[in-house]
């Protein structure tokens, strides 16, 4: 069974607004997300912010204020970023 077409850009769309969330987060302009920001918050993302997408200040919001729900590896990305922003 194939997915609808509407139902697949939205997947995209999803996935894109969650990908720019994940690089709102540091502080730098040009920083840009990374292949394992995404692998590892993507899921995060849709299950515990869905209904903030696309609003990618409300996701980013959503996904610090859900760290303690985040999986492992989505906790220990962001953890890095935050890292990285502490220390500039």
């Amino acid at each position: 069974m194939t997915a609808s077409f509407p139902r697949i850009v939205r997947q995209a769309a999803l996935v894109a607004a969650f990908a720019f969330s994940v690089s709102a987060l540091s502080s730098t302009a040009s920083h840009a997300y990374t292949a394992e920001q995404r692998q590892m918050c993507t899921g995060d993302a849709f299950r515990l912010c869905s209904s903030d997408i696309p609003n990618i200040a409300a996701i980013t919001v959503c996904m610090r204020k859900n760290r303690a729900n985040l999986s492992v590896g989505c906790r220990s990305v962001m953890d890095k970023e935050a890292g990285k922003v502490a220390v500039k």
